[in-house]
């Protein structure tokens, strides 16, 4: 029912992950994790982010750092914003959440935890062998497992097939294939789907 598309280098998806699980269990909906790379997004189809970044707006990204501070409170979460390596290569970390398939979510959660919360740099092999033994998974398998020609296809296909049905972003969620929607801040209308979804359904 519900399709979350992601990439962990972004802090408004560290919240969504984070806040779309209990609204999900909340309804009895699965989701399906679809790891992508939201660089790949920004070169085909989203390039202004790139321009905000080089020219920001003062009063904006000012008020941008606040809000993203509230919302973290509000969860409940540690996010420090810019972290030391900012934007990060998460190419790794988001093969490995393919990988490691629907069980990714202890995976995901640690590597939010490690960038957003601890300020470790993901894109670095010596970090993501530290969140494999402490959530464990054997460190080997791991990265025999991204260096796998068809994970670095999948990613691919992954990020090709949410730019074709409309997305420009992470996160990306679909409520029942076809309604999207984008961001953090849009869990309340995705509860609203939800509930008609599941007043439809009885």
């Amino acid at each position: 029912m519900i399709e979350f598309f992601f990439d962990c280098s972004s802090p408004w998806t560290y919240l969504a992950f984070h806040n779309i699980q209990p609204l999900a269990k909340e309804f009895g909906a699965d989701i399906t994790w679809r790891p992508i790379l939201v660089g790949g997004i920004f070169n085909s189809v989203n390039p202004s982010v790139y321009a905000q970044r080089e020219k920001p707006v003062p009063l904006k990204a000012r008020y941008m750092k606040k809000d993203l501070a509230d919302w973290a409170r509000s969860a409940g979460l540690a996010i420090k914003m810019p972290p030391t390596v900012f934007p990060v290569n998460s190419v790794k970390v988001m093969r490995g959440c393919l990988w490691l398939g629907q069980d990714m979510v202890p995976f995901a959660t640690s590597v939010f935890e490690a960038y957003w919360g601890e300020d470790k740099d993901i894109s670095q092999d010596a970090v993501l062998a530290e969140i494999c033994r402490k959530v464990g998974i054997d460190e080997q398998k791991f990265f025999a497992g991204i260096a796998e020609q068809g994970i670095k296809d999948q990613l691919k296909a992954n990020t090709e097939e949410v730019i074709a049905r409309g997305g420009f972003g992470s996160p990306t969620i679909f409520v029942n294939k076809t309604d999207m929607y984008f961001g953090n801040d849009r869990l309340p209308l995705i509860r609203e789907a939800l509930q008609r979804s599941k007043a439809s359904a009885a």
